[in-house]
């Protein structure tokens, strides 16, 4: 897997490569590229960009003195967009919600549209559930007492956490590999610890969010009818939020719509996509 060094540290990616446009997608706390497995194919003739960012599955632990809170790992998306010279960029999240902050930081440049998929937003970070791991998170050897119960299968999947994250259930293969580098390394779960607990209040979310009016390009916002995480009415929300924004809701999945209905999430994306300009390569011409 391909790695860039960047301020805060190293950052490993995948890259499918290809001349289509660029698509770079972020993922949620502590999970890693793998939660786009079953899009990503679907997705023929782009050129997909997916970062491991530091939010506790990172395989490689940031420098000590990183900043790791949301808008700390927002900026180094961005930093990580441009040293990867990428423009034109569509940038897609799901979960995780922080990389809308590119925009309220003036840091947008390179991003020619947005995908939300049901994702934090609004005061909503960290969401329901999340707030009492952030917590947790505070306490020292809190965020080892979690790896630890995070084996038991009864917490694992229990649907206040994240057994409620999906409806068709995570594999269990696929979260050992999420929790496997915080349960093997102290210095990526002090990682996890500053993204966990690095939220701002509710006043400085609200007036950050307020900034997203000045995004004056396309926006596709993707909701879940069946979401424990991230509130109904914040889909609509967001879409009127922005000025080209336009909202789907999707049946028959909760928050990780890429896990419970990647068939439908990349039939909707690739129809915006060719709808705002960003044909596959095999249709460019």
């Amino acid at each position: 897997m391909p790695r860039i060094e960047l301020s805060a540290g190293p950052v490993d990616y995948e890259d499918t490569g290809g001349e289509g446009p660029a698509l770079v997608f972020g993922h949620g706390m502590p999970m890693s590229e793998t939660q786009w497995r079953k899009v990503v194919p679907l997705l023929d003739g782009y050129r997909c960009v997916l970062p491991t960012l530091p939010l506790g599955g990172h395989r490689q632990p940031m420098n000590p003195d990183a900043d790791l809170s949301q808008r700390g790992v927002s900026l180094l998306l961005g930093e990580f967009i441009e040293r990867l010279g990428l423009d034109q960029v569509t940038l897609v999240l799901n979960d995780w919600g922080g990389g809308q902050f590119l925009v309220s930081e003036g840091r947008a440049q390179r991003l020619a549209r947005m995908v939300l998929v049901a994702c934090e937003a609004f005061d909503n970070f960290p969401p329901g559930p999340a707030k009492a791991m952030a917590q947790v998170c505070r306490v020292p050897g809190g965020v080892w007492l979690l790896t630890r119960l995070m084996a038991i299968p009864a917490f694992r999947h229990n649907r206040a956490g994240y057994g409620g994250m999906s409806l068709r259930g995570i594999p269990d293969e696929i979260m050992d590999d999420w929790f496997a580098p915080a349960t093997r390394s102290r210095a990526i779960r002090k990682d996890l610890a500053k993204f966990a607990t690095g939220a701002p209040d509710r006043k400085t979310l609200l007036a950050w969010s307020e900034r997203l009016r000045e995004f004056d390009r396309p926006v596709l916002v993707v909701w879940a009818t069946e979401d424990r995480l991230m509130p109904r009415e914040h889909g609509p929300r967001l879409a009127k939020l922005y000025p080209q924004g336009r909202l789907i809701e999707i049946s028959s999945s909760s928050t990780l719509i890429p896990e419970d209905q990647p068939e439908r999430l990349a039939e909707v994306l690739t129809d915006f996509l060719v709808q705002t300009g960003a044909k596959p390569a095999r249709l460019a011409d």
